[in-house]
């Protein structure tokens, strides 16, 4: 059975909701293809205007300025990545199956057994989750983010780290470092995919630099967050 994941967005992310109208929902779908083709530094609104065809104007009745625009498609990452692990584990009752689950999306992998519910209106996931690898500390990296903070503008990325907190007390009901292990584990999974795809000297898991990985490089990266997580999980002495 196929259907649409509505993702519900803070309105303080946009000037005009871009899923109100087909411009906006090009807008973003082509904003994330973009970044994933040149990056955020290299992208523009000009650039993105000239890929949709239409003015660059019309993108900012949108969004004030292209941070925003990331801000956004990483927040909508993250609520999309908590509604996959609310999905996929909900009939497990292991939390340890849970949180080998946590790790799988955290890489994305097997995403074609997602099924159809990981596609939203086109919207591609295998980019967006490259842009989250490479950009996504972008988004909160800044000299404002006090007020975005106050704006509520990463909760869905505290959200995400709850939800994995969680089921590290379900796994180990007295560790007593839940919430900086859930956003630690994540960090690591995305650093260490950047490091295995252009800094792999930093890796055990890359070769040559902007070289595909591999599924076995991704396998070997899969094994070692494994290890990250369960041995802190494991051990006795905090």
């Amino acid at each position: 059975m196929e259907y649409t994941v509505l993702v519900r967005m803070n309105e303080k992310l946009f000037l005009r909701d871009p899923e109100s109208s087909e411009l906006g929902r090009r807008i973003v779908r082509q904003g994330i293809l973009l970044m994933a083709d040149i990056g955020f530094e290299e992208m523009t609104f000009r650039k993105l205007a000239d890929r949709i065809s239409t003015k660059e104007a019309s993108i900012y009745r949108y969004f004030e300025n292209k941070h925003r625009l990331l801000v956004y498609v990483v927040a909508w990452y993250w609520q999309w990545l908590e509604y996959q692990l609310v999905f996929q584990t909900n009939n497990i009752s292991d939390p340890r199956e849970k949180l080998e689950r946590v790790l799988k999306l955290l890489l994305l992998k097997d995403v074609s057994s997602f099924g159809s519910q990981t596609i939203t209106d086109e919207l591609d996931i295998v980019a967006l989750h490259g842009i989250v690898i490479r950009e996504a500390s972008k988004a909160y990296l800044t000299r404002h983010i006090t007020e975005d903070n106050r704006q509520q503008l990463f909760k869905p990325y505290k959200d995400l780290c709850s939800r994995i907190a969680g089921i590290i007390l379900e796994y180990r009901p007295d560790y007593p470092f839940a919430r900086s292990r859930a956003s630690s584990i994540i960090e690591t999974a995305h650093y260490q995919a950047f490091f295995m795809q252009n800094l792999p000297s930093l890796t055990d898991f890359g070769s040559q630099p902007n070289e595909t990985p591999t599924s076995e490089s991704n396998e070997r990266l899969l094994r070692f967050l494994h290890h990250l997580l369960f041995s802190s999980l494991e051990t006795d002495r905090f």
